[in-house]
């Protein structure tokens, strides 16, 4: 059975607005190999829309892009990508499979038939997918910056306090540390 890691840019005061973070060819080639490690994407509709919006034009090249960008682009098109949505039901983004039916079932099925784990990006899918238990790893790229606004991560709460164990702090070259956590047992 695969684990499903929720992976998030994050600010020290909590921001997870996708402009605050730093988007150069380190970071991308960190999220590249975290992709790589991975045996899937899982999003909500709204993430996927934002993405399925560039990086198909990017694995294209209809969209000028540096190398380590691109090659997340090209990655990310042939990666399976599974989307959570109530109100839509079409994905034709290459690979891309539409999850219906009940959450924690079908997010389930999908971390047992997933042995390289399933990489989750959609921070209200995170907040759905916690209350029901089923992230068993959380890797934020906390960036060095002070957004002053929102959103937050789980801004709408979580079931009472989640203890986790750090497996690794990593520092990259332009200021942001990769925090891997897993949940702490018991």
């Amino acid at each position: 059975m695969g684990i499903l890691t929720f992976s998030m840019n994050i600010t020290p005061d909590g921001c997870i607005d996708h402009r605050e973070g730093i988007a150069n060819d380190e970071t991308h080639a960190f999220f590249t190999r975290l992709m790589d490690d991975s045996g899937a994407m899982l999003w909500g509709r709204v993430t996927y829309e934002m993405m399925e919006q560039y990086w198909p034009a990017v694995a294209r090249g209809d969209e000028p892009a540096p190398p380590a960008i691109r090659e997340w682009a090209v990655k990310l098109e042939t990666k399976p990508k599974y989307v959570v949505s109530g109100t839509r039901s079409r994905f034709p983004w290459t690979n891309s499979h539409h999850i219906t039916g009940d959450l924690r079932t079908e997010v389930q099925k999908l971390k047992d038939a997933t042995p390289a784990g399933v990489l989750l990006g959609s921070h209200s899918l995170a907040a759905a997918l916690d209350q029901l238990d089923l992230i068993d790893e959380y890797l934020f790229l906390v960036h060095p910056r002070l957004a002053g606004h929102g959103p937050t991560l789980f801004q709408t709460g979580t079931p009472g306090t989640r203890r986790l164990e750090l497996i690794s702090a990593q520092p990259l070259r332009c200021g942001a540390v990769a925090m891997h956590y897993r949940r702490a047992g018991g």
